[in-house]
């Protein structure tokens, strides 16, 4: 499992607010996430190689909200995204899967024509591996300065909450 983690300063301030009015600040948090999250899957999905669109259309996001807090969760369930994110040493991969993404890719027609290409981007794999593309890890880097900034102003509608109550 891949995992990327946006630390989100002002924790203490959060927990003395969490102790004065728990449920707005978890209202606040899960709508911060939520938004965070929506932003990070839009910004990998952008960024996520593709022939079919498989590996991106699988991309989700999910939070969840428990004893520790509000967790956001943006993450794929295909197994390959590790390659994809973090490439791959030299292997030989199957055949079958890259026959059809060389037909998209180069837009060759023929199963034959077809099986050599991919014969051959097999014989290049094992030679070289594949190079690391890191769609989440380059969304998580361009967009940490908006996520934070959400969580500031999520930190700054807690605060006026719990002034007002």
């Amino acid at each position: 499992m891949l995992a990327y983690e946006i630390n989100v300063d002002g924790m203490r301030e959060l927990e003395a607010q969490l102790a004065r009015g728990p449920a707005v600040v978890i209202e606040e948090l899960e709508a911060a996430v939520t938004e965070a999250d929506l932003l990070l899957e839009r910004e990998v999905k952008e960024n996520m190689p593709t022939a079919h669109g498989t590996l991106r259309a699988s991309v989700f996001h999910e939070e969840r909200v428990n004893d520790e807090g509000v967790i956001g969760l943006v993450g794929t369930p295909l197994n390959y995204i590790v390659p994809v994110e973090l490439g791959s040493r030299p292997h030989f991969p199957p055949i079958e899967p890259l026959i059809d993404w060389v037909k998209v890719k180069f837009g060759i027609s023929g199963d034959k024509a077809a099986r050599g290409a991919a014969f051959a981007v097999a014989r290049k794999i094992a030679m070289r591996g594949t190079k690391e593309q890191r769609p989440f890890g380059r969304a998580f880097q361009s967009m940490e300065p908006q996520v934070r900034a959400m969580f500031d102003r999520a930190m700054g509608r807690i605060a006026a909450r719990l002034e007002k109550a």
